[in-house]
């Protein structure tokens, strides 16, 4: 038995980790600050919702702390004794990012050297959750659109794909800035360390809204019958990822210990477009849907498809979720929990 420390814990993808690794019998510690700043915004019953997955966890006997990874000594506190750190708190928006560049260099740069520090120093291995972002837009200029998504060629992309290229936001930044930090220690440190640049995650426990979480606002939007928001032409495409791949990711990592920088994404068999996606959500609840289009958002990255050869070599991972099959259980679940969705 293992003692793992999940920061973001009761946030959709660290709920997914607790879950795992208290069903495989270790010790779990979410550790949490249970903000309700992204939350606010979505329109759903923010106290209920942001609650769910703190009494879900609990419910399973994880171990739960409220704190924040701002705040080294607390952090360092909570992850006493722990064989395995899974870094899932951040700020993941990029709209929240413009309007609040302090929350989201503090959370995203701050607190990854500070869950970075506490691993340096308790020896133990570290995941930290980086993003596709940190390739900037640049994948826009050479694009063609086909009559439901943009195409590129080659059609996957790795991770020698040039960082930081295009029109830049704060969340790039922070996300870059802190996939730099990740780096410095398996270099200089010898930290057994990874980051992991995840695509577009979805599945149940997702709360998701306009600023975050694509995929579940359009499958909370649709159950609802509230109509959907598509920004830009709706050919924006993403090799979707479900939550139960991206954890054992996590897990190949624990196993196998290849420190470095990774894709963890779905590669082409999960790649989805907006409006691919609605018209999945259509098939699955078997009824038209309401779309609004809207004038593209700045910073927006209209294409990404995950190579993850890399991670298949050095870690043995690949996804296995298909779309459709991660989709029909996020709606059944958003089906069985409306009253988290209605103020």
């Amino acid at each position: 038995m293992k003692k793992v420390l999940v920061t973001g814990g009761c946030g959709f993808l660290g709920s997914h980790v607790c879950e795992y690794y208290i069903k495989n019998g270790d010790q779990v510690i979410a550790f949490d600050n249970m903000t309700k700043y992204e939350l606010t915004r979505t329109g759903y019953a923010t106290e209920k919702s942001r609650n769910y997955n703190w009494d879900f966890l609990k419910k399973l006997g994880v171990i739960l702390i409220k704190g924040d990874v701002r705040n080294y000594e607390e952090l360092m506190e909570a992850a006493r004794g722990c064989d395995f750190i899974v870094h899932t708190a951040a700020q993941p928006a990029m709209t929240i990012s413009w309007e609040d560049p302090e929350l989201d260099f503090s959370t995203n740069v701050r607190g990854t050297f500070n869950v970075l520090k506490v691993a340096k120093k308790l020896k133990v291995p570290i995941v930290s959750c980086a993003s596709i972002h940190v390739y900037g837009n640049k994948i826009n200029d050479n694009l063609k659109e086909s009559e439901t998504r943009y195409l590129r060629e080659p059609v996957e992309i790795d991770e020698t794909y040039p960082v930081m290229q295009g029109i830049l936001t704060p969340l790039h930044a922070s996300k870059e800035s802190a996939e730099l930090y990740v780096q410095t220690f398996i270099d200089t440190y010898k930290l057994e360390a990874a980051s992991f640049r995840f695509t577009g995650l979805y599945g149940p426990r997702q709360f998701g809204g306009e600023d975050h979480g694509w995929v579940a606002n359009f499958a909370i939007r649709a159950v609802l019958g509230e109509p959907i928001n598509i920004y830009g032409t709706g050919k924006q495409l993403r090799d979707i990822l479900y939550a139960r791949d991206a954890v054992l990711a996590f897990d190949s990592f624990y196993k196998t210990r290849k420190s470095g920088i990774y894709n963890i994404g779905g590669s082409s068999k999960t790649a989805i477009s907006l409006i691919e996606c609605v018209k999945l959500l259509e098939e699955v609840l078997g009824k038209k849907l309401d779309v609004n289009f809207l004038p593209d958002r700045h910073g927006d990255l209209r294409y990404f498809v995950c190579d993850t050869k890399k991670a298949k070599k050095d870690l043995d991972w690949q996804a296995e979720v298909l779309p459709k099959e991660g989709v029909t259980n996020l709606v059944n679940w958003i089906k069985e929990n409306q009253n988290l969705f209605k103020k």
